[in-house]
């Protein structure tokens, strides 16, 4: 499945209380982002809580764009990506040198 990055930007900032209803709001984004078969991974917020990058996986850069209009958050940019670990690379080089 793809993975996409998305950026968002939250002029007043975003605040997503820590209870019953901050829970209950992620969890109807996780919902509606599985009618289109986009499953929300995790993101990360700017100090200031005005911008969040989101990781995603789901089919296309459309469907993240479509789960997006139905949740009512704003898209700045869906950019597809992959991960780029640099453990990896040391173990690869580890496994050579051995």
């Amino acid at each position: 499945m793809p993975r996409f990055m998305v950026e968002r930007s939250f002029p007043g900032g975003l605040e997503v209380p820590t209870n019953d209803a901050g829970a209950e709001s992620c969890l109807t984004i996780v919902g509606k982002n599985a009618h289109e078969g986009v499953t929300w991974v995790h993101s990360y917020v700017s100090d200031d809580h005005t911008k969040t990058f989101c990781i995603y996986d789901g089919p296309s850069a459309d469907a993240i764009r479509t789960a997006a209009q139905s949740t009512g958050l704003p898209v700045d940019s869906v950019t597809q990506v992959s991960v780029l670990d640099p453990y990896f690379y040391h173990e690869r080089v580890a496994a050579a040198k051995a």
